[in-house]
């Protein structure tokens, strides 16, 4: 678990930076500074879903992924949590939502193939190189997401921990089912996400992609048949 607690802290770290230097820089500056990060974030989504090598695997985890996220209405679920959030550090006239700085911030962190491959490992051999690596990219990413979309960004560590924790924890448990065919599908779908993500950040769509979450651990199912 030392890989995932490094993660949460370099998050929050980042995020403590990001909301100092917030204050230095143009709310104006700050907005296109985003638009600029959304488009790189399509462009890493489009990187990992080249990944998958079965198309129809992508294709049915994406939409009974949906049919369940919908059924238990996960994006409901992890709005009312972040709307609970807001209503506790919010400050007066702040013109960013928390949710939004929440929402946008877990999904983001936790959906990638780093995350994915990187809590596998940890929790398989004991490696916490991959989440390392990853921890520090999210440093670095919570101090720009922090200066833009305020302390959600940095509540979001929570998120970070306990859906990285419980991969690990799990880990053990269906590592008979992990072939590198099964990870490499889970990586092309949780990337398809991280478009998703990149798509409503520049405003194009409002997809609530938390209802796709369990697209991303279908591919495990899936495999065994396809």
């Amino acid at each position: 678990m030392i890989g995932v607690i490094v993660n949460t802290l370099t998050v929050v770290v980042g995020s403590i930076i990001g909301l100092l230097a917030k204050k230095l820089i143009p709310e104006t500056w700050s907005d296109f500074i985003m638009k600029g990060i959304a488009l790189c974030v399509i462009y890493i989504g489009i990187d990992g879903a080249m990944s998958g090598e079965n198309t129809l695997i992508a294709i049915i985890s994406m939409a009974l992924g949906a049919v369940i996220g919908l059924a238990l209405d996960l994006d409901r679920h992890l709005n009312n949590f972040a709307a609970k959030l807001e209503n506790r550090f919010k400050k007066p006239g702040e013109n960013v939502t928390i949710a939004e700085g929440f929402v946008t911030a877990s999904l983001l962190f936790c959906v990638g193939a780093m995350t994915i491959v990187g809590s596998l490992q940890a929790g398989l051999t004991g490696n916490n190189e991959m989440l390392f690596t990853k921890a520090t990219l999210d440093g670095i990413s919570a101090i720009i997401f922090s200066a833009s979309l305020g302390i959600g960004v940095m509540l979001s560590a929570a998120f970070v921990f306990v859906f990285q924790g419980a991969i690990v924890l799990l880990a053990q448990a269906v590592e008979p089912l992990l072939s590198d065919a099964c990870i490499a599908e889970m990586t092309c779908v949780g990337s398809l996400l991280i478009v998703a993500i990149g798509l409503n950040m520049l405003g194009v769509t409002k997809l609530k992609v938390m209802n796709f979450m369990p697209a991303v651990f279908l591919p495990i199912i899936l495999c065994l048949f396809m």
